[in-house]
């Protein structure tokens, strides 16, 4: 029999998927799913998804789905048990840790009132209802004056802000991919703003890319490894070893922005 080693992973996407509301245990398998599957781990029982893969080692990862286990086709369930039997603790472990950086990953909640505040470019600004205002600006001090009376209601405020912050990330993005014009690569055929639930960018075959305006929320760093993540695809359309030194070519460094954004909660976002 071939030797076994399990390898240790925690998986992260830039895309990102609704998450709970509120901090709770992974999930369980779905009921019906045909990778669904219970494990003994002395007196626990541990419950978990198997995914057959071209691999050589069996793999570990941890995210909202619950545990996923990744082995190659060639191994028992006996052998994959025993895996998670001996890695019990660890998955334990890691699946606290998982809860406690979901938690982190929250941004604040927004009442859209005068005096609240809302994240922007990773600094956090205050709203200021002024209906002596022609038009909304963000003063010094760190101030966002809304061309609003004090009695405004919260859809008004709300449509205000958002139109503001989308006119922010058409003019911010655009300048952070003016950064890369001399890396981008005549693939490149333009890209607009998106509004997508699930995504923080996307790119076609044909060289179109899209990025999702609520990221003016995050400080340029993480803006510039969205947009180098996506400009990096218009070389290699997957996620391969050469696809993550295209990113590291563009922005060196990219690790720490990557870290930051990974696994946010989409509901946490202020709209």
């Amino acid at each position: 029999m071939k030797k076994l080693r399990a390898s240790h992973v925690e998986q992260l996407s830039l895309a990102f998927d609704p998450a709970p509301a509120a901090p709770a245990p992974p999930r369980s398998p779905r009921e019906g799913d045909p990778r669904a599957r219970r494990a003994l781990a002395g007196a626990d029982v541990v419950e978990y998804r198997l995914r057959r893969a071209r691999r050589r080692t069996i793999g570990f990862q941890i995210d909202d789905e619950g545990l996923t286990v990744s082995a190659p086709r060639w191994v028992t369930l006996r052998d994959i048990e025993a895996a998670i039997a001996e890695k019990a603790r660890w998955i334990r472990t890691k699946q606290r840790e998982w809860l406690a950086w979901r938690e982190k990953q929250k941004l604040p909640q927004v009442s859209f009132a005068d005096g609240a505040t809302l994240p922007y470019l990773g600094a956090t600004i205050t709203l200021r209802l002024r209906a002596e205002v022609r038009a909304t600006q963000l003063v010094a001090g760190g101030e966002l004056h809304l061309a609003l009376p004090h009695d405004a209601e919260v859809p008004q405020i709300r449509d205000a802000v958002q139109s503001w912050l989308q006119g922010e990330a058409e003019r911010v993005f655009a300048e952070r991919i003016e950064r890369f014009a001399d890396r981008i690569g005549p693939k490149f055929s333009g890209w607009r703003l998106s509004s997508a639930r699930s995504q923080w960018g996307s790119c076609t075959h044909d060289g179109r890319v899209r990025l999702n305006w609520r990221l003016v929320h995050f400080a340029l760093p993480v803006i510039d490894y969205v947009v180098a993540h996506e400009l990096a695809h218009l070389r290699e359309l997957n996620h391969s070893p050469r696809f993550w030194r295209t990113v590291e070519q563009l922005l060196p460094g990219f690790e720490a922005a990557r870290d930051e954004i990974k696994g946010v909660d989409m509901r946490s976002l202020p709209l």
